[in-house]
């Protein structure tokens, strides 16, 4: 009933209120952006949650099934000793009794960041700073609430709480030379770390990995004054940023296993049987406090090992070894659970990503999930029914929805809606807070019980779905295309208002590209794409070989020649559309940014000169200029695989480049260099080729900040209709 006078309702506004185009600005502003609801913490008594609330101000406990507010456990204006306006964030100790509270965070890479961290006593409402020595990263409570590990500058500590005392776990962190507890920059960007610290079950032991980063080369960019935010102290002689920053082929830390005995102060070396190159992605206690769990990856990251290891000894154990003809996937690493009786993981061996039950002997106990499509998410298991959950995508590639698999074998599919659908539950898993989503519905957050029954809704964004009706947004329409290989590629269109199939219309290709990506979804996601497609443009995006949701052989098929397989599916993409009635096939452009704009030069340069005009923003030019463990994850390093880094380089071909270019990098970017770009451009200069460009000074890889992403999207589709119409 509801959703019928909905419908109503919103034909009736845009009879009586027409269509209001809308402008880049509502894009860039995130006007078309959905409300989310904060984040939680589930309570381990399995009724209810944590959530911070009144912007930041107050953190109270809620119950799943009606949200009625049942406790408030801190308020800024309440606590005893708080000079706080507002936090940043918190976290909950196990024993739920209190609080870490952070504020005035300052980033320091893409997801990690220090800060002023607070302790707060729930019972006696006191807050307290966590340390006076300078603001700290990662901060975590031990099991029993009385003692927090913490990071700064480089070095670990341990606040005990009962007696106020702050104890120094290591001393031998340095900048740019040894790093304790926290990851170095490529962990960071490439296996999403921002913490190794590990409390074990019993409170009696800090496990951690230390980071030996002093023969990692240095890479440094410079520092100019700029605008918005300004820095002065540039105004006439450039500053300078240095970090290490390891390029395919080149030295990486040395990382290494410890652990802190919190009563005796030992600190011990875990014996682990590693090359000098491996990786340590993850370490993670068990239920039992004698048993760590140490993930390695060897440095081609074509074989992966699980060893647990007890932290007294320093003994380890080869509890599970699993080998990839090509690489191990990333989303591999946070789809590793430990429980009592048993472990499991996902794994890519029978060509799609499923879950697989293993006794702590190393045995396989039972494949859980199975069939020609992907687990992208294992959510948590029911001791008490013995009951799988996970997010799989098994409605199509497009799509993700939410199962329980019960002990006998029985699948159920948990969320309501086809779209994008992903979901938390709780440790006990008896509720869970479902996020859903389609092309055509902004982002809808529901609790729902662990039979899939929707309970109730915390956002439903209809103020923006009405909005959006309003506005005319173009309608994203789904098809598939043929490679050559005879693949049906998917891919979007997004067309013009008031479209007349009667005419021809030029065409941007939209794409991204990389290994294991998808830009082909059906979720909400109104990007800058639109205004274009509302500027008389048909913007379209195919997903080819390389990307992710398929099986496993269309994922692999780039490995060792990154930008072969990618620009053959992109032309064949190109192609397609031009074969449209509606398109113009001598006015297609292609656009991307990152990897997507490193394809942009790829298929610029060794495609068949479809395009007559591309944009790689932020662009990789040569991949022996990116950073170790991506690169070297699909291509092994330089030395392996020598003219495969010279094939896959933009640099290689430049020389070949057809059609009109503009390139554009921040000047900041600590991920893709701005190296990249101009070494590309110094090579298009030297084949007599010319192009355009655009430079944002003291931006990082996202380019943005005060008005520079809308500058940044004017100039693109400026350039688009200059070249293309």
């Amino acid at each position: 009933m509801k959703k019928i006078t909905f419908t109503i309702l919103c034909a009736i506004a845009l009879f009586v209120f027409p269509a209001r185009a809308f402008t880049l600005e509502d894009i860039t502003s995130g006007k078309f952006l959905p409300q989310d609801v904060a984040e939680t913490y589930p309570s381990t008594d399995g009724v209810h949650y944590y959530a911070a609330t009144n912007g930041n101000t107050r953190i109270v406990k809620c119950e799943y099934r009606t949200g009625y507010e049942v406790d408030t456990l801190f308020d800024v204006k309440t606590a005893r000793e708080c000079d706080l306006k507002s936090f940043d964030g918190f976290s909950l100790s196990p024993d739920e009794k209190h609080l870490l509270i952070y504020a005035d965070s300052e980033p320091i890479y893409r997801r990690s960041f220090k800060a002023n961290y607070y302790t707060f006593e729930i019972r006696r409402n006191l807050l307290k700073p966590l340390s006076e020595g300078g603001k700290q990263q990662v901060a975590v409570y031990s099991p029993n609430g009385r003692m927090v590990a913490f990071v700064r500058d480089n070095n670990i500590y341990i606040k005990k709480l009962d007696y106020g005392t702050e104890v120094a776990v290591t001393r031998d962190g340095e900048q740019n030379k040894i790093i304790n507890g926290a990851p170095d920059w490529v962990y960071e960007e490439e296996f999403a770390m921002t913490s190794t610290l590990q409390w074990s079950p019993d409170d009696a032991t800090l496990a951690f990995v230390k980071f030996d980063e002093s023969q990692v080369p240095l890479y440094s960019f410079q520092l100019y004054e700029g605008y918005c935010p300004a820095l002065p102290e540039y105004r006439f002689y450039p500053g300078s940023f240095a970090y290490k920053y390891p390029v395919a082929g080149e030295t990486n830390s040395q990382v290494s296993v410890f652990s802190y005995t919190v009563d005796t102060r030992a600190l011990k070396k875990m014996n682990l049987p590693l090359t000098a190159d491996s990786y340590i992605p993850r370490i993670q206690f068990t239920p039992d406090p004698n048993r760590l769990a140490v993930v390695s990856l060897n440095r081609t990251q074509n074989q992966m090992d699980i060893y647990t290891v007890n932290p007294k000894s320093g003994v380890s154990k080869l509890l599970l070894r699993e080998t990839d003809k090509a690489w191990i996937d990333e989303p591999i690493l946070d789809n590793i659970a430990f429980y009592p009786d048993f472990f499991i993981i996902a794994s890519c061996r029978s060509g799609y990503q499923h879950l697989y039950r293993y006794n702590y002997n190393g045995t396989l106990a039972r494949q859980i999930t199975r069939g020609e499509w992907n687990v992208s998410n294992f959510l948590g298991y029911d001791a008490q029914s013995g009951s799988y959950f996970y997010e799989s995508n098994q409605e199509g590639a497009l799509y993700k929805a939410i199962y329980k698999m019960n002990a006998k074998g029985v699948e159920t599919k948990l969320s309501t809606l086809k779209g994008t659908n992903t979901a938390e539950f709780n440790p006990s898993c008896t509720y869970f807070i479902n996020r859903y989503s389609s092309v055509d519905e902004p982002l809808v957050v529901t609790v729902c019980d662990a039979r899939g029954k929707t309970l109730r809704t915390l956002e439903d964004n209809a103020s923006l779905k009405a909005l959006a009706a309003q506005s005319g947004l173009p309608q994203k329409e789904f098809f598939t295309c043929a490679n050559a290989a005879g693949d049906l590629m998917n891919g979007y269109i997004l067309k013009p208002a008031n479209f007349d199939p009667s005419k021809r219309y030029p065409v941007v290709m939209s794409q991204y590209s990389g290994p294991g990506s998808q830009s082909v979804l059906d979720n909400w996601k109104v990007d800058w794409e639109y205004y274009l497609a509302n500027q008389g443009f048909i913007v379209a995006c195919v997903d080819g070989r390389g990307t992710g949701g398929r099986s496993r052989a269309y994922e692999t098929a780039v490995y060792m020649q990154l930008g072969k397989y990618e620009t053959e599916d992109q032309v064949a993409g190109a192609e397609y559309m031009s074969t449209l009635p509606y398109v113009d096939g001598n006015r297609i452009g292609i656009y991307g940014w990152s990897y997507g704009g490193y394809e942009t030069l790829m298929a610029m340069s060794t495609g068949n000169g479809i395009y007559r005009a591309g944009v790689a923003i932020a662009p990789v030019t040569d991949w022996r200029y990116y950073d170790t463990i991506y690169s070297e994850r699909f291509m092994r390093t330089p030395q392996e695989n020598g003219d495969g880094y010279r094939q896959s380089a933009p640099i290689t071909h430049a020389a070949n480049l057809k059609g009109s270019l503009l390139i554009v990098s921040g000047t900041a970017d600590d991920n893709v260099h701005y190296l990249n770009t101009l070494q590309y451009s110094a090579a298009l200069v030297e084949a007599g080729i010319q192009f355009d460009s655009q430079i944002y000074t003291n931006k990082d890889h996202h380019i943005r900040g005060c008005n520079t992403r809308h500058h940044l999207y004017t100039r693109v589709c400026n350039f688009f209709s200059d070249k293309l119409k």
